[in-house]
């Protein structure tokens, strides 16, 4: 597989220092993709950063798989391409509202799109590395000395009050 990318433009750095093609620009990326796979992160910067314009230059015959987070996409583009024929399929793990639980979500409707309920990425190996971290949170939380705290303030406001 010949793999090309396009993100902002020290990612770009990166993937070039890494010995990866990089596209010229935005349009030809998704111009030229058979599969664009969206591996970003959801901050200001990249929320809509895929536009209908971006997926109106996909092949009828390319494929955008999304298992990253919904935003990435502009809301609605995703269908409206779809109904246009470009891309000509898709995959998303990734939803605007979580649990997804609308079995009439217009996404769902197009034959063409394999869905999955944001666990794209579970393996066994990974259920076994969950459960175990978090039945050790628990027991350290019931033994009083909780680990994994992102918000410690919040522990030392509730032992004050007690």
């Amino acid at each position: 597989m010949n793999v090309l990318a396009w993100a902002r433009e020290p990612s770009l750095e990166r993937a070039r220092a890494d010995g990866y093609a990089t596209a010229r620009s935005k349009a030809e990326f998704f111009a030229s993709c058979d599969v664009v796979s969206l591996h970003l992160r959801l901050v200001a910067a990249t929320r809509h950063i895929v536009t209908a314009e971006d997926l109106a230059r996909m092949r009828p015959t390319a494929m955008l798989v999304n298992t990253s987070r919904a935003p990435l996409i502009e809301p609605g583009a995703l269908v409206a391409a779809l109904r246009a024929g470009r891309p000509g399929y898709a995959a998303v793990d990734v939803f605007e509202h979580e649990p997804m639980r609308d079995p009439d979500l217009p996404l769902l409707q197009f034959e063409q799109v394999v869905a999955t309920p944001h666990l794209g990425y579970v393996t066994r190996e990974e259920y076994e590395t969950q459960f175990t971290d978090i039945f050790d949170q628990i027991l350290a939380f019931a033994a009083g000395r909780p680990i994994n705290v992102v918000n410690p303030q919040v522990l030392a406001a509730t032992s004050a009050r007690g």
